[in-house]
């Protein structure tokens, strides 16, 4: 027996719908982790810079007072600077590379625990905030050198001239150096908190033995062979031969400095990607 309807025989059978498409909002975002990292760098620029009078005005005079204080100091023993001819811009090319080391350090070993509560967002990581802070204090702390730079420059007769390779070069080696500490700090810290404690006492000869105050060659030749291994050495030395023209640092080892740094930001990363996790509960 034919059962069909003479409905359907005459109009056909409806077709089938197809499903309806998935929202265009559920699809992930493009540049999602550019996105996330450029909202993380104004969150923190607000949060550090965009609450206090003066803003980004702190940054330039932070290191500009501790300049002025070492130059006038030292000013008053010695008639004349180790290197150049201006006492200010002679610690100025030693203390503000080593600003950038301590401050890209320090910024990093906290990046975790400040964005703590975005994690709970899944699209924020725990690389995301490393890289937003990295970014961020690394192009903060590039502007301050060379605006102090060049403010000196043209205030005092320092009869310098700048090359940008090695002067480059030491920078990137010192933000390289500070990132590594930073990321070993950043587990550290987390797993023991006491550490933040010893790295702090451990850490306040550096500002000795880093060249800011001293040149290398200046140095008895048995302190020189132990103040080598301190990779701040090389910064300091490289950042000078990019500023005066008549100084070589033969001494400074490209392959030590960076590689030190390198190796500390791998040893950092690995240890974070197994206990980030336990970290953001302590």
């Amino acid at each position: 027996m034919d059962i069909t309807s003479p409905a359907s025989e005459g109009l056909g059978a409806a077709p089938a719908r197809s499903p309806a498409p998935l929202p265009q909002t559920l699809k992930p975002p493009r540049f999602g982790g550019v996105r996330t990292i450029s909202a993380l760098m104004l969150r923190e620029m607000e949060s550090t810079y965009g609450r206090q009078p003066g803003g980004y005005i702190w940054a330039i005079l932070q290191p500009v007072g501790m300049i002025v204080l070492l130059s006038l100091a030292f000013s008053m023993l010695v008639k004349k600077p180790p290197l150049g001819t201006s006492f200010i811009f002679f610690y100025a090319s030693g203390f503000l590379p080593f600003d950038i080391y301590t401050s890209m350090s320090a910024k990093i070993s906290g990046a975790l625990m400040y964005s703590r509560p975005l994690l709970a967002y899944p699209r924020v990581t725990w690389v995301d905030t490393i890289l937003a802070r990295l970014l961020l204090n690394a192009l903060t702390a590039l502007m301050v050198f060379f605006i102090v730079i060049l403010g000196i420059m043209m205030l005092y007769e320092t009869r310098a001239r700048i090359d940008l390779g090695p002067l480059l070069t030491g920078l990137g080696m010192a933000i390289t150096l500070g990132t590594g500490v930073g990321l070993v700090n950043c587990v550290l810290i987390g797993l023991y908190p006491v550490w933040g404690i010893i790295w702090g006492i451990l850490s306040r000869p550096l500002f000795l033995g880093s060249g800011v105050l001293f040149l290398l060659e200046d140095m008895p030749s048995n302190i020189q062979h132990f103040l080598l291994w301190n990779p701040l050495i090389h910064v300091a030395g490289l950042v000078r031969r990019g500023l005066f023209s008549t100084y070589d640092a033969p001494y400074v080892s490209l392959s030590y400095g960076y590689g030190v740094g390198l190796l500390l930001c791998t040893v950092g990363l690995i240890f974070l990607r197994a206990h980030y996790k336990t970290v953001l509960q302590q």
